[in-house]
C-alpha cells in the first residue's frame, strides 16, 4: 500500500487487467480531496483518466455497503440525462483490497466550494446560469423512474414522508449516548418537528433523491455554466425528490451575507429562491405550492445531522472547533426553518 496514494497500485493494475479497463502502467496517480472520508484517487491508463473510490482505510461497519449502494446508483443512472460520472467497473470481492471499491470516469470540471475559475468568477451571467443548471440537473433526477434503483427500493419507500420526523427525532435522541453532550441546545427544534408533522403533504410522488444535493457535490464545466456531473451518491435512495431541492435551497448562498457561504469565492449573480423554485416546477411539471414543507424538512434534517458532530466533539470523538462551528450552522438552519414556518403560518 502506498500511503500517499492510499491504494496499492500493483493490486489495482492487476484488477484493471482482469476487468479489461485499459492496458499498460497506471500513471499520474493523484489523491483527491472531497467532502467525505472516502478515498478518491485519480489515475491515468492508456491515455484515459479514471477515478478510484473506496471506503476509508479504517472502515466503519457499513462502509462496504455504502460504496456498493453508490456504485449501484451510478449503474442505474447510465443512459439517463442526469449528469454523473460513468461507472466503469466495481469490485465485490473483499479479498482484493479488503473493501468494496469501484472505478468511474474522471470528469473534467470544477467544484465551486474549492475553485471558481475564470470566466465564471467574473461573469454574473454565467453564475446565474450555473444556478439554473443545478436545478435542471436535480429536476432531471426527479423525473427518472425510481424502478431504476430496483422494485424493492420503491416498495421500501412506502410511508417515506410519514417516517421523516420520527426518524430524525430518534437520530437526535441517540446523541444522548455520547458522554459530555448535554442535549440539543437548539432553539426551535421541537417546534419545527411538530409543524412538520402537522403540515405533512397529503400526497407525494416517489422518485430518486440524491440525499445531499448542494454546491459541494456538483461539478461544473470549465467552458460553460452547465453541470458536468453530480457526485457523491452514497445517500441516494427512493423518496420525494422535492427534498433535494429543499436541501439545495437550505444551503443556498445568501446574497445579503458578506461571507462566501462555503463557496471558494463570493459570487453575486446566482438566481434567487423564487426563480429556482419556479424553474424546478416548470421542468418537473410539479405543483410547487407546498414546497416550503420540504425546505423546512431539509433544514431540520441537516441541522440534526450536523449536531451529531457537535455531540461527538463534546464526547472527545471529534474536533471541538469543528463541533462548535457545526452547532452554529445547525442553529442557523433551524432559524431558516422557523422563518419559513412563520411565513407559511401567516399565509394560511
Amino acid at each position: 500500500m502506498n500511503d500517499r496514494n492510499m491504494v496499492d497500485i500493483d493490486v489495482l493494475t492487476s484488477w484493471l487487467d482482469h476487468n479489461d479497463v485499459g492496458n499498460g502502467p497506471v500513471t499520474d496517480v493523484l489523491p483527491l480531496t472531497g467532502g467525505t472520508q472516502n478515498i478518491l484517487v485519480r489515475f491515468t491508463r492508456a491515455g484515459q483518466s479514471y477515478v478510484f473510490r473506496r471506503p476509508p482505510l479504517h472502515k466503519r461497519s457499513n462502509s462496504d455497503e455504502t460504496m456498493r449502494r453508490e456504485a449501484h446508483v451510478l449503474r442505474a443512472l447510465a443512459g439517463s440525462d442526469v449528469p454523473h460520472p460513468r461507472l466503469v467497473a466495481s469490485c465485490e470481492d473483499l479479498d482484493v483490497m479488503g473493501c468494496f471499491f469501484f472505478v468511474m470516469e474522471s470528469v473534467d470540471g470544477f467544484t465551486a466550494t474549492t475553485e471558481i475559475p475564470e470566466p465564471h468568477v467574473s461573469s454574473p451571467q454565467l453564475q446565474h446560469a450555473m444556478g439554473l443548471s443545478m436545478v435542471d440537473a436535480v429536476a432531471a433526477l426527479g423525473r427518472l423512474d425510481p424502478v431504476r434503483l430496483g422494485a424493492d427500493q420503491v416498495a421500501r419507500a412506502d410511508g417515506w414522508i410519514e417516517r421523516q420526523v420520527g426518524r430524525w427525532r430518534r437520530q437526535l435522541e441517540s446523541y444522548h449516548d455520547l458522554d459530555g453532550w448535554s442535549g440539543p441546545d437548539l432553539n426551535g427544534v421541537e417546534e419545527i418537528g411538530a409543524w412538520l408533522d402537522a403540515n405533512r403533504p397529503a400526497e407525494w410522488s416517489k422518485g430518486i433523491i440524491h440525499g445531499d444535493y448542494h454546491f459541494g457535490n456538483v461539478m461544473f464545466r470549465r467552458d460553460t455554466a452547465q453541470v458536468a456531473a453530480v457526485v457523491d451518491w452514497e445517500l441516494a435512495t427512493v423518496g420525494d425528490p422535492l427534498l433535494d431541492l429543499g436541501h439545495l435551497l437550505a444551503t443556498w448562498p445568501n446574497p445579503d451575507e458578506t461571507r462566501t457561504v462555503g463557496l471558494a469565492h463570493r459570487i453575486d449573480g446566482l438566481p434567487g429562491r423564487d426563480e429556482l423554485i419556479a424553474r424546478y416546477g416548470s421542468i418537473s411539471g410539479r405543483d410547487m405550492t407546498g414546497f416550503d414543507w420540504y425546505q423546512v424538512l431539509a433544514c431540520y434534517r441537516l441541522a440534526i445531522i450536523l449536531e451529531g458532530t457537535h455531540a461527538r466533539a463534546c464526547a472527545g470523538k471529534a474536533d471541538s472547533a469543528l463541533g462548535q462551528r457545526f452547532h452554529g450552522v445547525s442553529q442557523s438552519l433551524l432559524d431558516q426553518a422557523l422563518a419559513l414556518v412563520s411565513i407559511s403560518t401567516q399565509s394560511v
